[in-house]
């Protein structure tokens, strides 16, 4: 049984095979808007348990990133092996990268103009 039959069965109405096929439409257009998708993760499926619990990684993770990184780079200039230096160059850019995105989502709960131009992170 698919999702319209089930539809069908639990509104008792019927829909014809052309208002099926725009009500697809619309739906495929709606899941394409990432900014409407975004909006509607919050929604009822969802325990708010969970989407907090999930919001503490990204600075957590950055924080990680930073300790290591200055790790590598203190340890790397005292002993000057080549090795750390390398591990501190690659962390770094991580580091960069998570920091922008842990701001960008801090702007976007303060409703700041922004966030259309970070909308992709």
């Amino acid at each position: 049984m698919d999702d319209w039959e089930m539809w069908d069965k639990r509104e008792e109405t019927r829909l014809s095979p052309r208002e099926r096929l725009a009500l697809l439409e619309i739906e495929a257009h709606l899941r394409q808007d990432r900014g409407f998708a975004r909006r509607m993760e919050g929604g009822a499926h969802r325990e708010q348990g969970d989407r907090a619990h999930r919001g503490v990684w990204l600075p957590v993770g950055v924080l990680l990133l930073a300790v290591a990184s200055a790790f590598c780079a203190v340890m790397g200039i005292r002993t000057s092996d080549p090795g750390l230096l390398w591990c501190f160059a690659v962390l770094w850019p991580f580091t960069l990268f998570q920091s922008f995105r842990l701001l960008c989502r801090a702007a976007r709960r303060r409703g700041h103009p922004g966030e259309r131009l970070t909308s992709w992170l």
